[in-house]
């Protein structure tokens, strides 16, 4: 599956960004979901709140990096029905 380029942010700014899975799942539910990320330094995960997920969708708080730095994202999800999927989205830090 190819990456999905999410809207770019500022590094000050701490902003919230889903994914929705429910065209891959089907009539299969989240269990569980855990993310990668990749980047030049450290994009920072925020814990309040803290990575989340539905049935449906994940969503993860993010705040710093580097301007015009680009990080790679990587989620990676458990289905009650024992799939593993995963989906990587791309996105830029550009100072507003």
């Amino acid at each position: 599956m190819s990456a999905i380029y999410w809207p770019s942010k500022d590094a000050d700014e701490k902003l919230d960004y889903t994914l929705d899975w429910s065209a891959r799942l089907g009539s299969d539910a989240i269990s569980t979901s855990t993310w990668e990320i990749e980047g030049p330094d450290s994009l920072l995960v925020e814990t309040t709140p803290s990575p989340a997920n539905t049935l449906t969708e994940t969503t993860i708080w993010l705040m710093g990096g580097t301007d015009k730095a680009t990080y790679t994202l990587t989620n990676i999800v458990t289905t009650t029905g024992g799939r593993t999927m995963q989906q990587t989205t791309l996105l830029g830090i550009l100072a507003k």
